[in-house]
């Protein structure tokens, strides 16, 4: 549309252009001289003044839209090449979690049928505990950090879904940061900016509405409940729930105010 508009102001200077070009351009005193009628010659001049000063502000016009549509193209070029970037992270992501993928398929195939039969009863039992287990009685470092365990408590039996933030369905970043919003906090969206939102502290430091990490790529995080206990939307096919803490490999974990 800029590049249109330009078009138009360059066409519009092309005319009075070729108008000028076709009065003559000879000197003006020597116009005058050779014309029959001075009074004639003197009203075309001041029109002629005129289609200058318009001339002018067309120019003008020209180069304030020439130097908006460079500034323009410049950022349209760098968000260009930020979204190739991104998309080239994105992809070698994509390459990363369909390796872990095919890994985690592998195991699974090299399990018995015992076996496979006993982890399905795991986890249909686990997904069904959504009563509050044996949590301690540890305090919450702040109102803060008890006001989004308890709004994470009211979500207890949500299925997980990827990329999902709430209501219906959360992942486990989605599931923190909704907690945290109705605390009053905004936190960024995934685990791995959650690590960075507030002060990391050791396992023994833990207090009930804390953010805890998992895994060394930490891309899964939860909300400790007490008494070395999680609450947090694991991972497809399951719900939110409770989980002993023992059952991931913890990293550190993350006070928010």
């Amino acid at each position: 549309r800029g590049q249109q508009e330009l078009n138009t102001l360059r066409q519009g200077l092309g005319s009075l252009a070729s108008a000028q070009y076709r009065s003559g351009g000879i000197d003006p005193s020597l116009a005058l001289f050779l014309s029959s009628n001075p009074d004639d010659f003197l009203d075309k001049a001041s029109s002629l003044d005129q289609l200058s000063a318009t001339q002018a502000e067309a120019l003008t016009k020209i180069q304030g839209k020439q130097r908006t549509l460079a500034q323009q193209r410049k950022e349209a070029q760098d968000k260009l090449k930020d979204l190739a970037d991104t998309s080239k992270v994105l992809d070698d992501k994509k390459k990363e979690v369909q390796g872990k993928l095919g890994d985690a398929q592998k195991l699974l195939n090299s399990l018995t049928a015992q076996e496979k039969a006993a982890l399905a009863s795991d986890e249909s039992r686990a997904n069904r505990s959504t009563e509050r287990p044996n949590l301690g009685k540890d305090v919450p470092a702040s109102q803060v950090g008890a006001a989004a365990l308890a709004a994470a408590q009211t979500q207890l039996g949500k299925p997980y879904s990827y990329g999902a933030t709430g209501m219906a369905t959360f992942d486990c970043s989605g599931l923190t940061g909704y907690a945290y919003r109705q605390a009053g906090v905004n936190l960024p969206r995934t685990s791995q900016e959650q690590a960075n939102a507030g002060t990391r502290i050791g396992r023994s430091e833990l207090k009930p509405g804390d953010l805890v990490l998992f895994f060394g790529d930490l891309h899964h995080i939860g909300l400790y409940a007490g008494n070395n206990m999680v609450l947090h939307a694991p991972r497809t096919g399951t719900v939110v729930r409770y989980e002993s803490m023992d059952n991931m490999p913890f990293q550190f974990g993350v006070r928010i105010g």
